[in-house]
Parts: C-alpha cells; structure tokens; sequence
C-alpha cells in the first residue's frame, strides 16, 4: 500500500511511523520567547513539518504551532523540534489531543483509499 500524497511505501518504511498527509495551512509558531509564521506542509499522527518559517528554533526546543484551517477553528498542537529543512523544521508531538488525532486520522484515511474505489 503506498500512503498518497506522500508516496512513501507504507509496507517498507521502518523509519515512518504513521502516514503523512501534505497540507498548506498558515500556520502561527510560538516558542517561549519568539513568535514566526509558517505553512503547515504536512502532518501525521505523530509529528509535523512546517515550512516558509520566519522562525528556525533550535533542535530540542518544545513549540506550540497553531494551525488555521478555514473555516473551522484554528488548531493547536504542541511538540519538541526533530530536524531542520532548508526553509523550516519538522516537530515531533508529545502528546496529541484526541480530536487533533481524530482530524489527522480521517484526512489519512481519505488520501489513503485506493483509486479504484
């Protein structure tokens, strides 16, 4: 099986835990003392990548990135920072709200069927 859009081979990918899903939302970022922008590129059940960052926090430094999805509500999640990317940093979470990973699992699942179905 191979988790679109990201393309990953689900079967053969031991370094992923959970699929991606590509996303595009602005995002806001808040460290302790600093706040920047983003564009929210992807999102699994288990970590985040933000790019376009205004902000590069340092690897270790827990974030609370709020992410605005219109028209709903804007969503929070909070992480530690995992690696960098030319242009933004990915997250892993440390604990995930249920309704958060509610929304996460259900995008997955849509992007995820088979094209024949």
């Amino acid at each position: 099986m191979e988790c679109r859009p990201c393309g990953i081979d689900v079967a053969n990918a031991a370094s992923r835990r959970e699929c991606r899903v590509t996303t595009r939302f602005e995002s806001l970022i808040s460290t302790t003392l600093t706040e920047g922008t983003g564009v929210l590129a992807d999102i699994s059940r288990a970590g985040a990548l933000v790019e376009e960052s205004t902000l590069k926090p340092e690897l270790g430094k827990p974030i609370r990135l709020y992410v605005f999805v219109q028209p709903v509500a804007p969503f929070e999640v909070v992480g530690t920072v995992v690696r960098h990317t030319e242009s933004g940093f990915a997250i892993e979470y440390g604990d995930l709200s249920d309704e958060v990973r509610r929304l996460v699992g259900e995008a997955a699942a849509m992007l995820t069927k088979p094209l024949d179905e």
